[in-house]
């Protein structure tokens, strides 16, 4: 597990908590996923097939990180979106835990994990990006998408 208290540019989160105050502010699955960089089983989740219009946000700090109209139908078992609400919601590192490197995708406001970013599968999105994203990492307020 990577540190969760500084951004790959060396400055500090935004949101910072002990460890036990994550632990009392979420549930064992959802501190599993954001403060341990699990993931959740595929097609179970809350979100991945909603087409419910509004922004994502963080579970555990509630920064606003996806819109709806970026999210789209990858059929990978996760909700996936080609791109963030602007690139300093989210940051990336390096993940070699699978045996092969990928993209991990944090949150940019308490670096709580997210899920990865993949480039190049053929999804035809505009960034030609597919972020891969747990739905139990997050919350969706319903409404219009600003424009």
């Amino acid at each position: 597990m990577n540190d969760q208290t500084t951004r790959p540019d060396g400055q500090s989160f935004a949101v910072l908590k002990s460890e036990n105050q994550w632990r009392d502010q979420l549930s064992e699955k959802e501190y599993y996923v954001l403060r341990q960089a699990g993931t959740e089983a595929p097609f179970v989740g809350e979100y991945t097939d909603t087409k419910t219009e509004g922004v994502y946000s963080c579970k555990a700090c509630n920064a606003e990180l996806f819109r709806s109209t970026t999210k789209f139908d990858s059929h990978c078992g996760w909700p996936s979106f080609y791109a963030p609400l602007a690139q300093d919601r989210v940051v990336y590192l390096e993940d070699a835990s699978m045996g092969s490197i990928r993209t991990e995708v944090r949150c940019g406001s308490c670096g709580s994990h997210l899920g990865h970013v993949f480039e190049g599968e053929g999804y035809g999105t505009p960034t030609d990006l597919r972020y891969c994203i747990n739905s139990i990492a997050l919350t969706l307020e319903e409404g219009p998408n600003p424009t």
